[in-house]
Parts: structure tokens; sequence; C-alpha cells
């Protein structure tokens, strides 16, 4: 049904009467008095249709449409079918209260006759569906990415249906995909649809002890050991001890570790694992089932990791043979993954010269850029050692090669002349430039490690941690270090001087810090050589060459002949933005500086697509892109040089996927309670059910659907008051005229 309707007010309709009032009696006298009263009465009635149609704005014209729906109403039960509903923790109200999954409270409740008494004798129809069902696709992919969306199925049900009388969910309310159901509640306000919900399950988690997340580099170099951190939570409410393992699937190799999980709180720790061939390996950590524990299923989880060769690329920068240069030179070339060259800057004897020497600094980008790693001794901006040119080479490196640079001062205190330099930018900490040489002592200080050294891979010189601590308590100490304030933002301090502290604290001497996309490490002290006595090379040898292959990481994720390509996060996760970098030389080592960059990435699905690089920095053939990772599984990269076929370098990266979908998570009944006031309906709890329909039936009746369109302010009745005023005023001249 349609009509028009005007909603004046008593000043506007008064004033409107008095005006065309006055208005008629007007036309009408001038149209009496003309010596033409036929051309100007046709003037003066254009003149009161004018007047009439602008008092009929004032009074606020709607064209309105009643929209009455043809079918009956209806009222909707959507239940929630998704994996967790396996979770044993709802309540039946059957008096015993007994405990059962919520899927199995879900299926009692839609068995009840209530569901008939909404029907109302056939004047309204109810009907019931599901939504988030699990997909009979078993594959890992698929099962991950499942998960509840309760906002969806609302609005399609609105969209759908166009006479709801209300709708009813059953639901634990742990939505983890699509849009937050608040945005659904708001739609079903504004059609005056309103929400009963059901919550099912139970607030508390149920005792269990889960995996949250393992947090292992995407590839190790066979035969050195690679730390894998994990997390754990536990919802027992008792301390636990229990066994963690390690396990390659396809040998059985197996690492066990005893851990203490307090009750009720996350548990973070780490395994060591030393990779034993060439190739993709499947790892698997679990631990057993433990006494009470309800959820078995999320006690393992699998993960996977590449072991590599290697033949890392090392410059050792030094004006002295100290012992600490020495045993490093020593320690690095006897090393089988090292290929290591020597500078030695000798004041008096000249540049050194024999096996894994060079002579010259690499001025040349093409043979500077090969070296993953850059050790820095007691060397500063003077005559026969660094120039300033040099320094800004090597910060180049560090941030646009993902290259590593390790500071080693020394009594000379030649380093202070590299604070106003480009390389001092990149030195993690803050020096007390009043004290060059440094701070001597007459007794041995140690080490001591802090809370993120301990659980550093850098630190760990033992097979696992409690030896560890052991190990470093033990060490030898030194008796010089460098005059160290404190630490730069943005460092990570792995040690500190255990005898020794200033205003800021204790004083840093073992610290890290990221520097563009390379790794900066300082060493406070020049006596890690003493770390051998009594045990000859046990840990100063795994020492230094833990501190090459991590410096160096990032950097040979994916390493090709014109191509090396690394990516961060090194393990994304579904939804996560992976920022791709890659370095491409030409066919004689020198950085590319004409040229264009692409990486063809195919998903787990097999969708194919292809990224273009912008450069980042020209000189030293940078680029960089991202890419989106939307699904868990093996993303497969191929980067090569435009028009060059032979300049390509492949690699995969593995989108651990976290299962959406889990069972034993607490149920979330207040996200069911503001749906529900946010739609003016109500929580029904379970003892309540057979109650609901007195509650929707107790529902005022709806109003037929009204659609009304503002004829005052539409833009045609605009455009006719100005082309009748406008006629009006060209007939009136006219009239005058003739």
């Amino acid at each position: 049904m349609q009509n028009l309707h005007f909603t004046p007010s008593l000043t506007f309709f008064t004033v409107g009467c008095v005006a065309l009032i006055v208005v008629g009696t007007l036309c009408v006298l001038a149209t009496t008095r003309s010596a033409r009263p036929k051309r100007t009465g046709a003037i003066e009635a254009l003149r009161f249709l004018i007047t009439l149609l602008v008092v009929l704005m004032l009074w606020g014209p709607e064209w309105k449409t009643i929209i009455t729906p043809e079918n009956e109403p209806e009222i909707a039960i959507l239940w929630d079918a998704s994996r967790s509903g396996e979770t044993l923790d709802a309540q039946l109200p059957d008096g015993k209260n007994s405990v059962v999954s919520r899927r199995a409270f879900i299926d009692s409740a839609l068995k009840l006759d209530v569901w008939k008494t909404l029907e109302n004798n056939g004047k309204t129809a109810v009907f019931s569906q599901p939504f988030s069902e699990p997909s009979p696709n078993t594959e890992t992919t698929a099962t991950t990415l499942q998960g509840t969306d309760i906002n969806d199925p609302i609005e399609k049900l609105l969209e759908q249906h166009d006479n709801l009388r209300a709708i009813v969910l059953l639901s634990d309310g742990d939505w983890n995909t699509g849009s937050p159901p608040i945005g659904a509640a708001q739609k079903m306000l504004l059609k005056n649809v309103p929400l009963f919900t059901i919550p099912v399950g139970s607030k508390e988690r149920l005792p269990d002890i889960e995996i949250l997340d393992i947090t292992a580099p995407t590839y190790g170099i066979i035969g050195e050991p690679i730390q894998i951190p994990f997390s754990l939570r536990s919802s027992l409410k008792r301390d636990i001890n229990t066994t963690i393992k390690l396990r390659d699937t396809s040998n059985g190799k197996e690492f066990t570790k005893k851990v203490h999980i307090p009750a009720g709180k996350e548990y973070f720790d780490n395994v060591l694992w030393r990779i034993d061939r060439e190739g993709t390996s499947k790892l698997e950590l679990s631990f057993p089932v433990a006494e009470g524990e309800l959820v078995v299923e999320n006690n393992r989880q699998e993960f996977i990791i590449q072991g590599k060769k290697e033949n890392l690329k090392v410059l050792v920068i030094e004006s002295i043979p100290r012992w600490e240069y020495r045993f490093i030179r020593n320690a690095l070339s006897r090393d089988p993954g090292v290929d290591l060259d020597c500078l030695l800057f000798h004041p008096k004897l000249g540049k050194g010269d024999g096996p894994d020497y060079i002579q010259d600094f690499p001025d040349k980008l093409e043979d500077l850029q090969k070296y993953d790693v850059v050790f820095i001794g007691d060397v500063g901006i003077a005559n026969g050692q660094l120039t300033l040119k040099q320094t800004e080479l090597l910060k180049g490196l560090v941030e646009n090669q993902a290259s590593g640079i390790v500071f080693i001062p020394g009594s000379k205190g030649n380093q202070k002349t590299l604070l106003n330099t480009p390389l001092g930018e990149l030195i993690p900490v803050i020096l007390d430039e009043s004290k060059p040489e440094g701070i001597s002592e007459s007794t041995a200080s140690p080490l001591a490690l802090t809370s993120q050294g301990r659980g550093s891979l850098l630190t760990m010189l033992g097979d696992n941690e409690l030896e560890n601590e052991r190990v470093w308590k033990n060490l030898p100490g030194f008796y010089w270090s460098a005059a160290i304030e404190k630490a730069k933002g943005g460092a990570d301090v792995l040690a500190t001087h255990a005898n020794r502290r200033n205003r800021y604290g204790r004083i840093p001497l073992l610290v890290t810090k990221s520097a563009g996309n390379g790794k900066v490490l300082y060493l406070g002290h020049d006596s890690a050589w003493r770390w051998r006595r009594g045990v000859e090379d046990l840990y100063h040898y795994r020492f230094w060459g833990q501190v090459a292959r991590w410096m160096s990481y990032q950097r040979n994720m994916a390493a090709g002949e014109q191509i090396r390509l690394y990516y961060s996060p090194d393990r994304p996760r579904p939804a996560d933005v992976v920022t791709l970098k890659a370095n491409a030389f030409d066919s004689n080592g020198a950085p590319l500086t004409d040229g264009s960059i692409y990486v063809d990435v195919t998903s787990p699905n097999g969708e194919k697509s292809r990224i273009e690089l912008t450069r980042s920095a020209e000189a030293w053939g940078s680029y960089s892109g991202r890419t989106r990772i939307s699904l868990p599984g093996e993303w497969k990269l191929s980067a090569g040089i435009v028009n060059d076929a032979d300049a390509t370098v492949e690699t995969t990266i593995i989108a651990q996927g976290d299962v959406l979908e889990k069972t034993g998570q607490p149920a979330r009944p207040e996200v069911l309670e503001e749906m529900a006031r946010v739609t003016g309906g109500e929580v029904i709890m379970a003892k309540d059910i057979k109650d609901i329909a007195n509650r929707i039936n107790a529902l005022p009746i709806k109003k037929p659907q009204e659609e009304s369109i503002p004829l005052w302010a539409q833009i045609a009745s605009m455009i006719t008051l100005i082309v009748l005023l406008a006629l009006f005023w060209t007939l009136r001249k006219l009239n005058g005229t003739f």
C-alpha cells in the first residue's frame, strides 16, 4: 500500500494556510484588475501553484510504502556445528548435571518439544540450520583453516528471510573467523529481529596441557646444534613434571628433556637438536598425557626443518696479533664450514702474510659482498688501518647484504676513532670516551649471563641448559674490558660484567643488535681465548663457530650464484605479510645496477603469482617486496633476474598454521550476552530452555515494514520549483511587454 503523508508542525501549517489565502487573494485581484485577464489569470495561477508547492514542501511530504509480508512469520534456530563441539564440558539440565560434549548438548536441545510450541498452530514457521560445519576435506590445509564464523550465517539469514520474528542461537560464542558477530547483531537491531542466545559449554578451560607455539629456524647446518624454542600452556590445577620428546619421524631419532610445568600458567623452554642429514626433515614435539588431562590431540605438533651444508666466508680485521686474534684465527681456520680471510695491520712489521691472509682491504663491492661475517678487532681510522670510505662499505655490507659484523675492542683503544664514522652507528653500546684504553683489573672477572643470554643459542656452550649454566660459571675470567656505559636502545644484552656496575646497572659486555638486514655483535673484553684453559678448544671453538653461523643465518636462507634471497618472518603463519629481500649480482659478482628482480610464488594449493621487487639500495643491488601468506603449508619461491634465465634461486617457506578450531577451549558466553543485549533479545540458560516459547510469543507483533521517500529532500523537487519560478518570471515579463 502506498500513500502521500504530511508531517507539518502547527506553526508551519498555520503559516502555510495563511500564505495560500493571501497569495490566492492577490492573484484574484491582479486578474480582475488586468486589461488582459486571461493571460494574467494564467500567470497568477502559476504563481499560486508555485506558492502551493513551497508550502507543501514545508509540510514535509513523504511517499510511504507499507510492505506486508506475503509469507508467515519465521523463527530461525542456528546451532554451532564446529569442531569445538567435541569439548566435553556441557551440563545437561536433567537434575543430575550430567556432563556431555557441547555437540551432544545441542542435539538434546534440538529434540525438545518446545520448538513445536513456537509454530503456533501453523501460524509461524520454525526451521533450524547449522553453521561452521567441518569440511569433509581431511587435508592439513583445509583442517587448519576451519573455524567458527558467527557473523556470516546471521547476515545471510537476514538477507534471505524478510519476515523473521526471532533468531535462536545455540553456540559456545568462541568465534575465530569472519567479522565480529556484534556487527550482525546491529543489523538485526535495524531490522527489529531479536536474538535469543543459549550458551553452550563452560567458561573454565578443561584440564589440559597444550603446545602453543614452536618457533624453529627454517634450516640448520648439518652437524651443528640448533635451538628450537617452544611454549606450553597448562590449565591443570597442579604442577606437572613431564618429559618433552623431539623425534625425527623419518628415522626415529629422539631427544628427550625433563621439564616442570607450573599449574595454570604458560611455560617457555627450548630443546637443542643436531641435524645429521641434508634435505627436509619432519620433526615432532610431544609429551605424554598427564593424569586428569582431558584433551589429548594437542600434546603433539609437527614441523619441518631443512638441513644444509655450509661454506661461510669470514673476514677478520686486526691491528696487532694479540692473543684473542690468534685464537679466533686458529679456531675459524680449522672450521671445515668456514672460508677465512685475515687482514692484519701490523704497525711495525707490516701486513700479515701467509695462509688465510689478504694484503689489502677489499674495496670493490664484488669482492666485499662475498663475506658473510666480518670481525673488527682493535682497529680504527688511522694511517695503515681503515679509511672512512671503508667504514661506509662495511656498514653497507651489513645493512644491505645481511652480513654480520663482530666488534672486539682492545687495550690500544683504536675503536674509539670509529665512533664518528658510519661504523659508529652500528656499535650497540655507548662507550665512555674518556677511557679509550678500557679498564684493567688485577683479578679475573667472569661474565654473568642475563636471562636473555641463558636462552640464546649464541651462549649455548653445553648440551643442555643446566650444563650450560655450569659451564659459564666455571669459565676463566678476563683482566681487561672496554669502558662501556650502557647498551643502546633496541640492543639485546646477553652477558654482563659479574663484578662491576655503574649508575645504569650491570655493565653489558656481550651485546647483539639488528642493523638493517644484518646483525651486530659486541664483545667488550679480549679474553675469550682464556676459555681454552684445561679444555683446549672445547668452548672457544664452539662459541665463535656459533657466532659465525648465527650472524649469517638470514643471509644464507637461499643463496645462488647471482641472487641471494631472504625473508622475514622465517616461519610465517596464515595472514602474515612476509617481507622478501634479495641481493642480485652480475656475471662478474658485482652488485646488479641495471635490472629487475622477480619472485614467482606458488601457494600450497598450486596457485601462482609473480612479484616484482623494488630496488632499495642501488649501489648494493638490493631489492625488496612483500607477499601475504594465506594458507598453511609449503610456499615455493623462485627468484630471478628478468631476461637472464640462468640467474635464479629457489627456496621454500614453511607456513606453520595453528588449527583455528580447537577442542578444550573455554566458552565465551559474554559474546552471546552482548549480541542478545544489542538486539533486544535475551540470554536463555540451559535450565530455562523450555520457557523460550513463552518469551518469544510474548514479543510484540511485528509491524509491517514501512519505507518512506522524503519528497522535500529530492533533487527533482528542487529542479521543478526552479523551472516553475523561471517560467513565471519569463511569462510575467512577456505579459508586461504586450
